[in-house]
C-alpha cells in the first residue's frame, strides 16, 4: 500500500503537486471561503471598506511578489510601480472603452504590468541579488516619474491623478460614488480567490518547479535542461500580472481614485515586509503577512487607547504609526534570525503537531 504522505514527507508526485493534499485543509479552506462571503452579507461598511477589501488587495499583491522573490529567488523593489502600471492601464482602458465592464479591464490591466515587468526583468539574466534589487529600484523611480509627468496617462486637469468612472456589474454599481462596500467586496473577494487558485496551480506545477530550481541553484537547473531566460522572465511576467491586477483593484475597487504617489517606494517595501514576515515561498504566508502588517495599526488603535485612557493618557495616530514601524521592524529581525520561513512555517509546524496529537513524534 502506497501512502500519499508520511508525516511531513510526501511520497508521490501526485501528492506533492496537489494544491490541498489533506482533507482537513480542503475542509478548512471551504469554511474560510464560506465565512468570507458571509462577512460580505453581515459585515459593517467599516469592516468591509477599511479592513477586508484592502487586506485582500494587499494579499494578492503579496502573492505576486512572493512568486518572484519566494519561488524564483529574484529580489524586486519595484512592486509599487508595477501596481501603478496596472492601475493606470486600467484607467486608460476604461476611458477608451467605457462600454466594457471594469472587471474585464482590471484583469486585462495585469497583462500591461506583465509586459513592463518582463522589460525591467531582463537584467536578471545577467545580475542577481543586490544588483538586481538596484535595477528594480530604478524601475520604481522611473515608472513613478512617468505617472506624474506623462499627461496621456492621467486626468489632464490634475497632474498624476486618476479617478474611477461609474461602472456596473449585473446592474449593480461597483465603481464610482454610488457603489456600495458590499458590491466592491464581493468582486474583490471573487477575483482574489480565483487568482489565488491560479497562482497555486502555477507554483505546484511544472513552471513552479522551474522557478524553485532556478532559486535553489541556477547553474544546476540549467544543466538539467531548464532555460534561465524563459524561467526568469516568466517569473517576472506572472509576478507583475498579479501585482498589476492588485494595483487596479486598489484604485477602482477601494480608493475610487488615486495620485501617482500612492505607488511610491514605501508601497514596495510595505509588500516586501508582508512576504518576509508571512513566509517566502508560501501563498498562505502572503495572506498571513498581509493580515499582520495591515491590521496591526487597526489593532493598536483599538488596544492602546483601552489601556492608556484609564490613566488619563492619550495615544495619537502618530504614536500608533511609530509603534507600528517598531513592531514590524522587530518582527522582521525575529523571523530572519529565528524562523526565516515566517508565519507560514509556524503554521505548518502547528498543523503537524495537531495531526499527531496526543502522540509525540
Amino acid at each position: 500500500m502506497i501512502y500519499r504522505e508520511a508525516g511531513q514527507y510526501k511520497t508521490s508526485y501526485e501528492a506533492d503537486r496537489a494544491v490541498f493534499p489533506l482533507r482537513q485543509d480542503r475542509i478548512g479552506i471551504a469554511l474560510i471561503i464560506v465565512a468570507a462571503y458571509a462577512a460580505g452579507v453581515f459585515g459593517s461598511d467599516f469592516l468591509l471598506q477599511a479592513v477586508l477589501i484592502p487586506f485582500l488587495i494587499f494579499s494578492l499583491a503579496a502573492i505576486g511578489l512572493n512568486i518572484l522573490v519566494g519561488y524564483a529567488g529574484l529580489l524586486s523593489l519595484g512592486t509599487g510601480a508595477f501596481m501603478g502600471v496596472g492601475a493606470y492601464a486600467c484607467y486608460k482602458l476604461m476611458t477608451a472603452f467605457p462600454e466594457v465592464n471594469v472587471v474585464v479591464w482590471i484583469l486585462m490591466s495585469g497583462f500591461f504590468s506583465a509586459a513592463v515587468g518582463v522589460f525591467f526583468g531582463l537584467p536578471s539574466l545577467r545580475i542577481k541579488g543586490f544588483y538586481l534589487a538596484v535595477a528594480t529600484l530604478a524601475a520604481q523611480f522611473f515608472l513613478q516619474w512617468s505617472f506624474n509627468r506623462i499627461p496621456w496617462l492621467y486626468n489632464y486637469n490634475i497632474s498624476g491623478a486618476i479617478e474611477a468612472p461609474l461602472s456596473t456589474l449585473f446592474g449593480v454599481p461597483i465603481t464610482g460614488a454610488t457603489a456600495t462596500s458590499e458590491a466592491r467586496y464581493f468582486v474583490v473577494l471573487t477575483l482574489v480567490i480565483g487568482l489565488t487558485w491560479l497562482a497555486s496551480n502555477l507554483v505546484h506545477g511544472r513552471i513552479g518547479r522551474q522557478w524553485m530550481a532556478i532559486r535553489d541553484m541556477d547553474i544546476a537547473a540549467e544543466l538539467i535542461g531548464i532555460r534561465p531566460l524563459t524561467a526568469k522572465l516568466m517569473a517576472f511576467a506572472c509576478s507583475s500580472y498579479f501585482v498589476g491586477v492588485a494595483g487596479a483593484m486598489m484604485v477602482f475597487l477601494w480608493y475610487g481614485g488615486a495620485e501617482y504617489n500612492v505607488f511610491n517606494i514605501d508601497q514596495s517595501f510595505f509588500i516586501l515586509f508582508m512576504i518576509i514576515i508571512g513566509g517566502l515561498g508560501s501563498l498562505i504566508g502572503s495572506f498571513m503577512g498581509a493580515a499582520l502588517i495591515f491590521m496591526l495599526p487597526i489593532g493598536l488603535g483599538i488596544v492602546l487607547p483601552a489601556i492608556t485612557e484609564p490613566f488619563g493618557l492619550t495615544v495619537g495616530a502618530a504614536t500608533i504609526e511609530h509603534l507600528r514601524f517598531m513592531i514590524v521592524g522587530a518582527l522582521i529581525i525575529f523571523f530572519l534570525i529565528v524562523e526565516p520561513h515566517g508565519l507560514a512555517r509556524l503554521w505548518q509546524i502547528g498543523k503537524q503537531k495537531l495531526r499527531v496529537w496526543p502522540f509525540p513524534y
